[in-house]
This record gives structure tokens, C-alpha cells and sequence, in this order.
């Protein structure tokens, strides 16, 4: 009977939403594993919109987005999120209602000839499933209890959630708090070694041919973009090597698609006057926040303009 009764609270408490809906949106975002919580968002909630990545996207402010093309974004870039695992959550999405506009954030994942389908982070297959099955049962554990307890402890005004509800969280140390010889170590750390072997130019790219099929799905009229993320000049493939030789036929594939699939496709992963700058950056891949207001008004005025950035921010690859 315990049992029984526990299960029931799980499923009245709902941390997961499981119930979640356009309609119906989740309740507070309780879990801080993404994998975990970004499910309920992408099934409920008014958005027509959607930012995929991972967490070089995750700085983008959906209100900032809803400003600049007119649509209701929510934030779904998920920290080393797989491209496997970000088509995914955006098949649920894309799934249950209409769709205004779409935001592919791009990394190097992307670019592998055979990307990975999973990290080390757990994936929970059961909760991308458009229907759940058996899903009550599946977050009836440890986890799930303390989840609903916290579900419950907030709808009376007890807590705060640990993510807003449309996904987007800051997840940078404060701006006050910025070391730039900190900062240089880290960058120093992440930027790899720029004659690293890679796949050859050649290879296929498995990933962007699954992206131009969801692209492929979409209704006439949705605004559908393809950001490739301006991580540290670095951390970049420089030209001439393998690596850069990989990231350019990466980006012109990128290109082919967005011009098949009416797609505007931006490249901020350059070297600009942005990335070079190791102020502008906490490692190698992650951009301070004012950066990526830069990065929402690059797409604004792309999007509008259909021309590079004069400054050389971006350029853009399609539209």
C-alpha cells in the first residue's frame, strides 16, 4: 500500500510533466539535469519556438528571441547535449504544436563523421517518448520522489525553481566575479591541439543530413535557423589543418542545406573581433553574457539584411 501510495503522489505532483501540454504547461522546473526536466517544456507552454544545442547556447534569452522574430522561444540547449540526443527533445517539441521559428545552435559535434549518440550523462529514452508509456511508473524512485516533494513544496510558495520556465538559465559565474587570468588558463586548457587528426573533409556528416530531414519536416512559413556558435578563436580548427579543413567542409554542407531547406545559416564560429578577445570569454567555450545579446541582434539583422556583419562577427552562409 506504501507503494501504491507513493506512486500516486509522484503522479500527482507531476515533477516531470508528464501531463504537460500546449495547453498545459509544466509545473515549476524542479530537477537541474536537463535530460530530466527539459522533456515537461518541450511538451507544454505556449512556444511556438525553439533554441537546440548545447550549453554555448544556452546563454541566449528566449525573451530576447521573442523580441527580435516575433515568436514565443523557449531555451532548449542542453549543457554536451549530443546531436542525437538535441533532435530528440526537438522531435518531441516539434511534434505537439504549431511552429513559428527554430534556432539549430551548432558545434563541433556536428561536424563529426560519426558523432557519438550518448555522453556519459544519463539519457532517459522513456521521456522523450511522444506518449510516456508506463512513464508514472518509470519516475516512481528516489529521484522522482524528491522531485515531487519539491513540485509540491513550490506550488505553495516554498523554494524556487532551479530553471525558468521557458529553459533559460544563466549558468556563468556572476559578471562581477570575472578573473580574465583565470579566464586565460581556462581558454589555454580547452583550446586543443590545432594539428589534431580529424575527419577527413570528405567524410559524410550523418548529423547535419538528420538535421536537413527535421528541417525537410517543417511547415512553409516557419523561420528556420542554423547558428554555428562563436566559440574562442582557439578553440576553433585553424585553416590548414585537419581540423579546419573538417569545420569549412562542415560549414559548406551546412550551407547546401540551408539554401535547400530556406534556411538562414549564420557563422559566428570565425575569427573575429569577438572571438579572439579572451575578455570576452570564461574558456575556451563559453562566451560572457553580453556576447550573446551580440549574437541574438547578429541573427536579428542577418535575418533582415541577408549580409555579413560589418565588423566581422559573422558571415552568412545561406538564407
Amino acid at each position: 500500500m506504501a507503494g501504491l501510495a507513493i506512486i500516486a503522489f509522484i503522479a500527482f505532483a507531476d515533477p516531470y510533466g508528464l501531463r504537460a501540454s500546449p495547453g498545459h504547461p509544466p509545473g515549476p522546473i524542479i530537477d537541474a539535469n536537463q535530460r530530466l526536466s527539459y522533456p515537461a517544456i518541450a511538451r507544454g507552454g505556449a512556444f511556438d519556438a525553439a533554441v537546440f544545442g548545447t550549453s554555448t547556447a544556452r546563454l541566449l534569452d528566449p525573451t530576447a528571441l521573442d523580441a527580435a522574430f516575433g515568436a514565443n522561444f523557449a531555451n532548449l540547449a542542453v549543457n554536451a547535449a549530443t546531436p542525437d540526443e538535441q533532435l530528440r527533445l526537438a522531435s518531441l517539441f516539434l511534434a505537439r504544436r504549431p511552429i513559428r521559428a527554430v534556432l539549430f545552435a551548432l558545434d563541433a559535434p556536428w561536424c563529426a563523421a560519426n558523432p557519438a549518440p550518448r555522453t556519459e550523462h544519463a539519457f532517459p529514452d522513456w521521456l522523450y517518448e511522444p506518449g510516456t508509456p508506463w512513464g508514472v511508473f518509470r519516475q516512481a524512485n528516489t529521484r522522482g520522489l524528491i522531485a515531487a516533494v519539491n513540485a509540491v513544496r513550490m506550488r505553495f510558495g516554498q523554494g524556487r525553481p532551479r530553471i525558468r520556465q521557458d529553459g533559460y538559465a544563466v549558468f556563468t559565474p556572476p559578471e562581477a566575479s570575472y578573473d580574465l587570468t583565470r579566464a586565460r588558463a581556462h581558454i589555454a586548457a580547452g583550446s586543443g591541439d590545432p594539428n589534431a587528426s580529424a575527419d577527413p573533409p570528405n567524410a559524410p556528416f550523418p548529423a547535419l543530413d538528420r538535421l536537413e530531414a527535421a528541417l525537410a519536416s517543417l511547415p512553409p512559413g516557419t523561420l528556420k535557423l542554423i547558428a554555428f556558435m562563436p566559440v574562442h578563436a582557439r578553440a576553433q580548427g585553424q585553416p590548414g589543418t585537419a581540423t579546419g579543413l573538417r569545420e569549412a567542409a562542415c560549414k559548406a554542407k551546412a550551407a547546401a542545406i540551408g539554401a535547400a531547406r530556406k534556411a538562414l545559416v549564420v557563422d559566428f564560429r570565425r575569427a573575429s573581433p569577438v572571438t579572439t578577445a579572451d575578455t570576452n570569454y570564461w574558456d575556451a567555450l563559453h562566451y560572457r553574457l553580453p556576447i550573446a545579446a551580440r549574437i541574438v541582434a547578429g541573427l536579428k539583422a542577418a535575418a533582415i539584411t541577408g549580409a555579413d556583419d560589418s565588423d566581422g562577427f559573422y558571415r552568412v552562409l545561406a538564407r
